[in-house]
């Protein structure tokens, strides 16, 4: 069994939004038994720390193998099942594009508006990081073609990494001029799967108030 390691407690508003779903996600598509252990959110333990040496959440064990990074976990849990990554070689191709593509173009702008938006003092750089995003954002809707998922023309894990980003930029009102992507967020985000491992991260962080106030 897959042993997927997240935080044993954090605030309400990332509840839903940890990148433990991630892989959780990817289980659930795949049918493949999965389980979750704990850490501390704060203070960083040392031997959080020797698992993953920036303290953050997911890490994946899988017998002996260890790995961090939701895309790894995602990516690694791909490679057990067709069902989230095709065998020929330009279905594997395309997924493995949009993999990257989704954690490396699209999510650290995504991540920029939202740092900047919560944290920036200078109100005058968020303009600046929305226009970067909507202009990402308006060429992957170009590039969309009217496509039902991210690759291979079926769900595989592209679709697992991708529709998690942009429901982000979703929530945020980012979509509002991008219908093609708004659309697809709304039809991922509805599937049984999401919609399981989503509702199990909300009532595990609900459960650790209820343990906390109860000490």
């Amino acid at each position: 069994m897959l042993t997927i390691t997240t935080y044993d407690w954090v605030p309400e508003a990332p509840r839903g939004w940890v990148r433990e779903l991630r892989p959780a996600w990817a289980c659930a598509e795949a049918g493949l038994p999965y389980r979750f252990d704990t850490v501390p959110l704060k203070p960083k333990s040392a031997a959080h720390l020797a698992r993953q040496p920036f303290g953050q959440v997911p890490i994946l064990r899988d017998g002996d193998i260890e790995l961090w990074e939701s895309g790894a976990c995602v990516l690694h849990i791909a490679e057990r099942s067709e069902a989230l990554k095709p065998r020929d070689a330009a279905g594997r191709a395309e997924v493995l594009s949009l993999i990257f593509a989704a954690l490396n173009s699209v999510e650290p702008l995504e991540l920029f508006r939202q740092y900047v938006h919560i944290f920036d003092p200078v109100p005058a750089a968020q303009p600046s990081a929305i226009k970067a995003l909507q202009a990402r954002l308006a060429m992957l809707e170009d590039a969309w073609d009217g496509r039902a998922f991210a690759a291979a023309g079926r769900f595989t894990a592209a679709d697992i990494l991708l529709a998690d980003v942009l429901r982000a930029s979703a929530a945020a009102g980012q979509l509002d001029g991008h219908p093609q992507l708004a659309d697809y967020v709304a039809r991922l985000t509805a599937r049984p799967a999401f919609r399981k491992v989503h509702d199990e991260q909300v009532a595990r962080f609900q459960a650790a108030d209820a343990r906390q106030a109860a000490r």
